[in-house]
């Protein structure tokens, strides 16, 4: 269960850092083109922002791993060890289950993409693999997010109290 976990962080990792790069390098294209030579060229655009969108929410997931989202933790702070293991267990419970929610209704959407046939103005791709960052991403969230209530759930309750 912890290698799934590994494997699938280093994935995530990996795309992000791909879509950084690929996204930087179609803006700067795009910037060069414009105002060197010219000539706008619509496709740097939505490939940039095609990329941005897959990495923010892939980095909304990272965030998640590795507790760097934004949390209040002041009551959290001041609880017992074992009041504070119930709330985070409550937390990533809440977590997973807003995650489902999206994931599923994220589905719909791509099924509608696949009905419509859309595809993008620049590019010309189908609308369906924008559209599939979504169940992407929160599928991923959902996968994470069990594998750490689990092993917040079997790891034992400090004794001390240790920030």
């Amino acid at each position: 269960m912890e290698s799934l976990g590994k494997t699938l962080n280093k994935c995530e990792n990996g795309i992000i850092a791909l879509c950084f790069i690929v996204m930087s390098l179609a803006a700067f294209a795009q910037v060069v083109n414009r105002n060197l030579i010219g000539a706008s060229i619509s496709w740097f655009d939505e490939l940039a922002r095609y990329c941005m969108v897959y990495m923010t929410l892939l980095a909304t997931e990272a965030g998640f791993r590795d507790g760097s989202q934004i949390s209040v933790s002041a009551i959290i702070d001041k609880c017992s060890p074992a009041v504070r293991r119930i709330l985070q267990i409550i937390v990533k419970v809440i977590v997973i289950g807003f995650s489902i929610m999206i994931f599923v209704t994220s589905l719909t959407i791509v099924q509608t993409q696949i009905n419509s046939g859309q595809v993008s103005a620049g590019l010309g791709i189908p609308m369906v693999y924008p559209y599939l960052s979504l169940p992407i991403a929160f599928g991923a969230i959902v996968v994470v997010q069990i594998l750490s209530l689990i092993v917040l759930i079997k790891s034992p309750i400090p004794t001390k109290e240790s920030k």
